[in-house]
Parts: structure tokens; C-alpha cells; sequence
């Protein structure tokens, strides 16, 4: 009764409005750091891997790096026949006039008319980075849609990097709004079906909200030393919610359980601290568990997955410091106010109706009869399954586990690959566009960025040498279009651009892309010796990311693997508990991801869960789940082996102890796990295909680990090891009782 986590929730029992407004305020200090400092967004420079970023970072030194880019699309109404040239001619030099008036415009081109002769095309350069032009895209879409109302014999349109990431910005914060809409009414639900009480089922929702908003402001001064790719709030939102409502439901479930069993006789105080003598320390190593998993994600060397670390830790670890320090003090003001609310309602008359006596009990349960009883069989499903683990340990264990490992072979058949333009939903505007402007310019689809640096002297050479090889590309089984080379003004640096006609994710792309780096490129820099050469582009850079991220998974996987077996031997001095859990969270991992594959890269769920099928998984997905999936197995995990360790210092036999730390803990680990269930689902409706299966498969993983792993594979796994479990400690060691905070500590004397 002396441990951090007690002493934090003593204090705060004792100073309940201190340990209140001083939350509040931390929150209000957070998010105003955060807002006056303000974000630090990526840079093109933080994207950079693999051989495409070495192209890009030659192409930057030369001033050659990409701008943003937005195209403006002029065809026919619909409906209305052939293209109108003359109106077409006239609002093409109207939105050429209106654009080069423009700050954020560095240049327009002229005209380009296509093949087949439906439209027109004029191409706008953006000044500034590459990833700056969303930011200020909106005069340009304006002058578009003023040119368009100008000239309503021809449409007129805009698409580009900068106008698509708008739009899919948006796409994004709307689909998060219908999150919020629908994670935090069914959230809330879920809390008043197992509190029975609109104050305490507040209480977690509005704790996870505030550690939300905090968790954002801190992220904005940490992504002055990790760059934020705009994933940060995304990430804090969805693991935010889930970890924040969990870890307060832990405390408020044994808070009131530990009330219930005293028959009425502890007070609020002391209540509080035996809530933060268990469930408290649980809720510490579990945090600790996913912040330590979540840092692993730094080893990638990526600046998304930086960000995604960072706004897991940081979320993460304010939720356990609200679970500490203002939930003990919100927890002991709500009984005071029933206390005094039950004390009124005995003086008047009215008292006696039943329905004012219920509300009551299930606030503050004063009998025996209400207590429950953690030695008598769970009932439910639950119940169900452990009766029949007890009977028979070996044979769930094997089905259990055959089980998994079956949900886990579709992983063999894993395939990674950046999601592309072809992926995104098409209720976005800019792509609607951006398909009739492919339709009328195929070569548009990708381009090949060919960067080769050498001595200045040599630039004419060098540039010879490209126009040679684009000439052989267009020879290729799948051409390239024409490019000219353009030298850079130091001409110590030659960039080539050759236009695909097909979109990155198409084979013929990457045997393009593979003909350029392996032969093409080779045979010009042999007759140039001395230069250096290297390939970016659209296709590049869609192929390079998915192998960076295949080249660290095992690093990350390793790294995961000897955090978790650290931590649960640090929390439960047992080297084979260490080692179950290692295996229990790899099973659970690769059983969602499994199943993810099974339903992402086939096309027999497109209808169910409304998406089209790439054949693929996003390269980023595996990498984020498996850290994350790790991270959150530990919160059950330590939960649950924390009661039935507890139950096993106070004598119990390990077999008992199992059974009863199990069954007293099925309700609020089924409640949690309903919690995470419905944030996690709610992100599988988005529209971006990388969140719908993140959501998906954590929604997944988070049913197998509550009612397969904990509730099967764990305990038949511990039953049939019986003590040995313990090891190196020959048994879990009772313990002497804390001394019972319902008796009066002895006077000293003198």
C-alpha cells in the first residue's frame, strides 16, 4: 500500500479539488503550448527513402526538385457532343491570364490539346515545396471556378497533388466527425449498461477526451523533434479513445468491487487506494507496455511512423496519468455527493421508495448480497469456455491454437504496396477529375524522374546520353513517352522526365520502372564515368517504401518481441510468463493480420465492408498493427494476470487462482473489449482504404485476444503448467494482507 500508484491516488483522495482543477488546467496548458508554439509538419526531406529518395535529394541540390503541380482540365459539358474548340481556345487564355496573376502561380504553360482531340489541358506550377501546395491551392481552384462560370460552353476543372490532398483532407476529417458520432454514444452506452449510473459512466468518456486534447497539444511541441506527418491526431483519436476509456473502467470496476465485497463498511478513501494498489499498478505496467512497444516504431527510420510513436506514447501515457491523479478525486467527490444524497433521502419520508434505494445501490452496493462473489463460476459464454478449459486444458489449448494458426496462413500470402492514386475514393471531387484527365492523357498516369550528377563540364554530355536513353525507352514492351533532359543552373545536375502510361500500382509500371534502373540507366552511366545516376518518380516511390518497410519488419518484430517478454517479466517475476506472453501476443498478431489479408486482398468482402480490392495491403498497415496489436494485447494481459497473481499470493492454489482471476475478471475485460471494439469498427467505415484496414484488423485482433486468447489459450496454458508458471519463483508468494482500511490504526504512546 505504498507504491507510487497508491501514494499518487492517496493524495489525490485527500485533496480531491486540487487534484481536479490541477488536471484541468494541465489539459488547458497542453493544448494552449501547444496551439502558441504551434506543429511542425514534414517535410519532402523527412519522405526521402530508399533509391528514390537519393534521386530526389540529387534533383533538390540541383534546385530540380518536384513542384506542386495542378493541371487544369477543359472538355465538353456533359451531354453537349464534341469539344467547342473556340470556347475551349478562349478559357484557356482566361484561366492562363488569371493564373500567372496569381503569388502562389511561378509558371503557366501553354496549351496542350489531346490526342483524340476531347480536351484541353494547361498545366500550372505552384511555387514553394511540393508539399506546401495544398496549403495554398484555394486561389487557384477559385479563379478555376470562376473561369468555368465565365465560360459555360466548356467545363472546366482542376486536379493536382495539391487539389487532391485537399480533398482528401477533407474526405479525412469528415469520416472522423462520423466517428466521433458514432464511437461516443455506443461508448457511452457501454459505460451506463455496466455502471448503471450517468455520472459514473461519464467519468471514463470525459477523462479519454480531456487525455485527447492533451495528448494533441503536446504532440504539436514534440513535432519540433519528430516532424508530424499528419497522421499524429488521427493516431491519438483512435488509440486515445480506446486506451483512456479502458484503463479508467480497470480502476472504476475494482473501486466499486472492492466497496461491494467490504459490505458498505469502507470509506471512499481507502476504497481508492486498494483500487490503486491493483487495478492502478495494472494500469501503470500496461501504459508503460504500449509506450515501450509504441517506441519501436522510431527504428523504422520513417517520418510517418515517427508520428504514429509519438501520438501512441504521448496519448498513452496521459491517459495513465488521469486514471492516477484526477480519477481517484472524481471518484471519492461522487461518493461524498451520494453519501449525502442517500443521508437526505433517509430523513424524508420518500426514502423509502424503491427506486431512489436503487439508484443508490448502484452507486455505493452497501450489503453482501450485492457484493460479488469472484469464487463462483462465471456464467455467460465465459463461463462456458472455462468450464470447459478446466475440464479438458490440453485439448482447448491445441484447439485454440490450430485455430489461430489457421487465421494466421493467409499471412504467407502477403502482399505490400503504397496505396496509389487509383486507390482513393472517388467521392472526392479532385479524383473524379483526375480520371477524365487520365482518360484524355494517359502519359499522365506516372512519370519516371531520371536524376544524373557530374562535373559541370560534362552537362552536355550528360544530356546526350538521356535523350539516348529515352529514345531506347520508348522501344521498351511497355514505353515510356519523350522527354527532354533539363540541367540545372550549376549544370552539375541532369533530370529526365519520361511519362507512363500506366498507373504505379500496374505491373507494366514496375517492369518499366525495373528495365529503367536495371538497363537503361546502367548502360547510359557506363559511357559516362565518373557521374551518378538515380531513379524517382511515381513509380519509384511506390516501389522503394513497401520494400524499406519489408526490410524492417524483422528488426521491428524482434525488437517487439523482446520488449514484451521484458515487460511481463518485469511486472510478474516470471520468466515464463514472459515467455507465454511473447507467444500468446505473436499468435493474436498474426491471427488479425491473417484475417486482414484474407479480406483485403480478395474481393469477397468489397460489398460487406464497401471497398474495391487492390490485391495488396498497404505497406504501412502490418508495421503500425504489429506494434500497436502488441501494445494492447499487454492491457489484458497484465490485467488479467494481475488478479489471478493476486489471487495466488493470498493462498490460493494456482489452479483456483487461474479459474477465479479469470472469471472475476471476464466483465470488465469483456467491457473493455466492447469499447475498443466499437472505436476501432468505426474507423473500418472510412473511406481511405489504409484506415479501413487498420480498423478492421484491429477490431479483429481485439475479439480474438478477449475471448480467445484470454479466456482459452491463457488459462489452459497456466492450468497445465500449474505452479511451474511462477518460474523462477517456485509459487506465486502469499503475501501478508494490507491492513484493512475499515479498522482504526492502533494509537502510539509516548
Amino acid at each position: 500500500m505504498k507504491n507510487f500508484s497508491v501514494r499518487t491516488a492517496r493524495w489525490s483522495a485527500r485533496h480531491p479539488w486540487r487534484a481536479i482543477v490541477g488536471w484541468f488546467l494541465f489539459v488547458a496548458l497542453c493544448l494552449g503550448a501547444g496551439l502558441a508554439v504551434g506543429g511542425n509538419p514534414a517535410t519532402s526531406e523527412d519522405y526521402r527513402v530508399g533509391e528514390a529518395g537519393r534521386a530526389e535529394a540529387m534533383a533538390a541540390e540541383g534546385g530540380l526538385q518536384q513542384r506542386p503541380l495542378e493541371r487544369v482540365l477543359i472538355t465538353a459539358p456533359p451531354g453537349s457532343g464534341p469539344l467547342d474548340e473556340a470556347a475551349a481556345d478562349a478559357a484557356a487564355r482566361d484561366i492562363a491570364e488569371r493564373m500567372k496573376r496569381l503569388p502562389e502561380v511561378r509558371s503557366v504553360s501553354a496549351p496542350v490539346r489531346s490526342p483524340d482531340g476531347t480536351a484541353l489541358r494547361i498545366d500550372v506550377t505552384m511555387r514553394g515545396p511540393e508539399l506546401d501546395g495544398r496549403k495554398h491551392v484555394d486561389p487557384l481552384l477559385a479563379r478555376t471556378a470562376e473561369v468555368g462560370e465565365a465560360h459555360p460552353r466548356v467545363r472546366v476543372e482542376e486536379v493536382g497533388s495539391p487539389s487532391i490532398s485537399k480533398g482528401l483532407d477533407k474526405l479525412r476529417a469528415d469520416d472522423l466527425a462520423r466517428t466521433e458520432m458514432i464511437a461516443l454514444p455506443v461508448t457511452l452506452l457501454t459505460l451506463l449498461f455496466v455502471f448503471r449510473s450517468f455520472a459514473m459512466a461519464f467519468v471514463p468518456l470525459v477523462l479519454a477526451l480531456t487525455s485527447i486534447v492533451s495528448a494533441v497539444g503536446l504532440s504539436m511541441l514534440a513535432s519540433h523533434v519528430f516532424p508530424d506527418a499528419g497522421v499524429g491526431t488521427n493516431v491519438i483519436l483512435l488509440i486515445g479513445l480506446a486506451v483512456g476509456v479502458d484503463y479508467t473502467l480497470f480502476y472504476l470496476k475494482r473501486e466499486r468491487e472492492e466497496r461491494a465485497r467490504a459490505d458498505g463498511r469502507l470509506s471512499p478513501h481507502a476504497a481508492v487506494e486498494v483500487a490503486a494498489a491493483t487495478s492502478g499498478r495494472a494500469v501503470v505496467v500496461s501504459g508503460l507496455a504500449v509506450a515501450a512497444s509504441s517506441a519501436t516504431l522510431y527504428l523504422v527510420d520513417d517520418v510517418i511512423f515517427s508520428s504514429i510513436a509519438t501520438g501512441t506514447i504521448l496519448v498513452t501515457l496521459v491517459a495513465v496519468v488521469s486514471s492516477l491523479t484526477v480519477l481517484p478525486a472524481l471518484l471519492v467527490k461522487l461518493a461524498e455527493r451520494a453519501e449525502r444524497r442517500e443521508r437526505r433521502r433517509a430523513e424524508r419520508p420518500s426514502a423509502s421508495r424503491p427506486h431512489a434505494r436503487n439508484r443508490w445501490k448502484a452507486l455505493n452496493p452497501r450489503t453482501a448480497r450485492e457484493a460479488p462473489d469472484t469464487r463462483k463460476s462465471t456464467g455467460g459464454p465465459t463461463g462456458i469456455l472455462l468450464r470447459a478449459v478446466d475440464r479438458r486444458p490440453a485439448a482447448t489449448l491445441a484447439v485454440g491454437v490450430v485455430a489461430l494458426l489457421a487465421l494466421s496462413a493467409p499471412l504467407l500470402g502477403l502482399h505490400l504496396t503504397d496505396m496509389g492514386r487509383e486507390t482513393h475514393s472517388r467521392t472526392v471531387p479532385a479524383m473524379q477529375t483526375y480520371d477524365r484527365l487520365t482518360a484524355a492523357y494517359p502519359e499522365l498516369k506516372a512519370t519516371h524522374r531520371i536524376v544524373v550528377r557530374a562535373e559541370p563540364a560534362r552537362a552536355d554530355e550528360v544530356a546526350a546520353g538521356l535523350r539516348e536513353l529515352a529514345a531506347r525507352a520508348q522501344s521498351d514492351p511497355d514505353p515510356t513517352g519523350p522527354g527532354a533532359p533539363v540541367t540545372s543552373p550549376d549544370r552539375r545536375t541532369t533530370l529526365l522526365e519520361l511519362p507512363l502510361a500506366h498507373h504505379v500500382s500496374d505491373p507494366g509500371a514496375h517492369r518499366s520502372l525495373d528495365r529503367v534502373r536495371t538497363v537503361h540507366l546502367p548502360r547510359t552511366l557506363e559511357r559516362l564515368s565518373g557521374a551518378e545516376g538515380a531513379v524517382t518518380g511515381d513509380v519509384a516511390r511506390y516501389t522503394d517504401y513497401p520494400t524499406h518497410q519489408k526490410s524492417k519488419l524483422p528488426l521491428i518484430i524482434a525488437t517487439l518481441l523482446l520488449v514484451t517478454f521484458a515487460m511481463t517479466v518485469w511486472a510478474f517475476r516470471s520468466v515464463v510468463l514472459g515467455l507465454i506472453g511473447v507467444v500468446l501476443n505473436l499468435l493474436s498478431a498474426a491471427a488479425s493480420l491473417g484475417v486482414l489479408v484474407l479480406t483485403f486482398q480478395n474481393t469477397w468482402a468489397e460489398g460487406l465492408l464497401d471497398f474495391t480490392s487492390t490485391g495488396s495491403i498497404g505497406s504501412r498497415v502490418p508495421l503500425f498493427l504489429f506494434v500497436i496489436l502488441f501494445g494492447l494485447s499487454m492491457d489484458y494481459q497484465v490485467f488479467v494476470i494481475s488478479r489471478i497473481r493476486e489471487t495466488a499470493q493470498r493462498g490460493v492454489p494456482t489452479r483456483q487462482a487461474v479459474l477465479d482471476g479469470i472469471g472475476s475478471s471476464a466483465g470488465v475485460v469483456t467491457s473493455a473489449a466492447f469499447v475498443m471494439v466499437t472505436v476501432f469498427a468505426s474507423f473500418a467505415a472510412l473511406h481511405l482504404i489504409e484506415m479501413k484496414q487498420i480498423g478492421f484488423s484491429l477490431t479483429v485482433a481485439v475479439l480474438l485476444d478477449a475471448f480467445v486468447i484470454r479466456v482459452v489459450i491463457l488459462p489452459a496454458l497456466m492450468l497445465l503448467l500449474g505452479d511451474r508458471v511462477w518460474w523462477p519463483a517456485r509459487a506465486a508468494r502469499p503475501q501478508a494482507p494490507a491492513p484493512d482500511p475499515r479498522c482504526p490504526r492502533p494509537k502510539t504512546v509516548g
